[in-house]
């Protein structure tokens, strides 16, 4: 009876709350307690996870800002003043300079005539290669070790082999002596592109071949048949269906094989020396003899309009990749 006194009490205080309605706010109330709860644990959980990945993250952000990023606004910085000692503002006078030096001139004619030769043969090659071990043909992985081993051979080794082979006293001359043939020095003649032309190839066609045949690998095998039904030609299948899904591959090994190209540096510099023959002269001779004076302002303004030329090939690479090979991405 005192209970029901109580509630009857409460009522009569607060006539107009009934207690259905006051019961009613006390959840909705503790619906919100438990969704602001909830929300600042989700807030919580994100917080969390940004902290983690920043924690993951942070000592490769790091290390490219300290040995990448840091040293290449140096460089650009170095680029556009008089010299360190002389830290004065010369805008676009350095860029001019080093564009109207001979032999800046010669090593950029050098390096954009190797790469335009090398880059092209490593991928259409590579390629090939990859199409034709996806074919049954004998002797498939000893072929296949033939092209990858020289990844396991260091530079000076192959540098050594080189010079055997194509020294004017080597293996090349005394064969072509047995035909007749006057002995050619290889290394100091109109030929000494061709033979580093050689030699890239044969250092790096076996890595790109893997990643073609891993990319065949992956295209759709239910493509192919319908295609074979319907009486598709081995041509109209590549073009058609392979070569769009290869596309990406296509991309990633045209900027590697670029990116090779501007390092054939060190095999060169092993055989030649600073000073090569006059067709050998690259983009890296100029700059690391301009580093031996050391002249820093046309050094930094070379690396500058390298990796500017280097970006705007990678960026008509991607736009190019992103036109024809978008239907099937995705």
């Amino acid at each position: 009876m005192k209970i029901a006194e109580k509630i009857k009490l409460n009522e009569k205080k607060d006539p107009g709350q009934p207690r259905q309605k006051r019961t009613a706010r006390g959840v909705r109330g503790i619906r919100g307690l438990g969704n602001i709860r909830k929300t600042w644990e989700d807030g919580n959980t994100q917080i969390k996870d940004l902290l983690c990945s920043m924690g993951f993250l942070g000592p490769s952000v790091i290390g490219v800002t300290l040995f990448f990023i840091a040293p290449f606004l140096v460089v650009v910085y170095y680029s556009v003043i008089r010299s360190p000692i002389n830290p004065e503002f010369v805008g676009l006078s350095n860029f001019i300079s080093v564009l109207q030096n001979s032999s800046f001139q010669t090593a950029a004619k050098n390096t954009a005539m190797f790469s335009v030769i090398a880059v092209p043969l490593a991928v259409v090659l590579s390629l090939a290669l990859a199409l034709l071990l996806e074919c049954r043909i004998p002797c498939k992985s000893l072929f296949r070790t033939f092209f990858l081993s020289p990844m396991m051979v260091p530079v000076a080794s192959v540098v050594l082999i080189w010079q055997v082979v194509f020294h004017y006293r080597g293996t090349l001359n005394l064969v072509l002596d047995n035909f007749g043939i006057d002995p050619i020095d290889w290394l100091n003649s109109p030929y000494c592109l061709l033979v580093i032309v050689v030699l890239f190839l044969w250092k790096n066609l076996g890595y790109n071949m893997i990643l073609f045949m891993a990319a065949l690998n992956n295209i759709p095998k239910e493509l192919l048949e319908v295609a074979d039904v319907e009486g598709a030609s081995a041509a109209h299948k590549f073009f058609n269906i392979k070569l769009r899904y290869l596309s990406p591959t296509v991309l990633f090994v045209a900027i590697l094989s670029i990116i090779n190209s501007f390092k054939v540096f060190r095999e060169i510099y092993l055989l030649t020396g600073d000073y090569p023959y006059n067709g050998l002269y690259m983009m890296q001779h100029f700059m690391n003899n301009t580093f031996n004076q050391p002249d820093y302002q046309k050094m930094a303004t070379a690396a500058v309009l390298l990796a500017l030329v280097m970006v705007a090939l990678i960026a008509l690479l991607f736009k190019a990749e992103d036109i024809f090979g978008k239907d099937v991405e995705g």
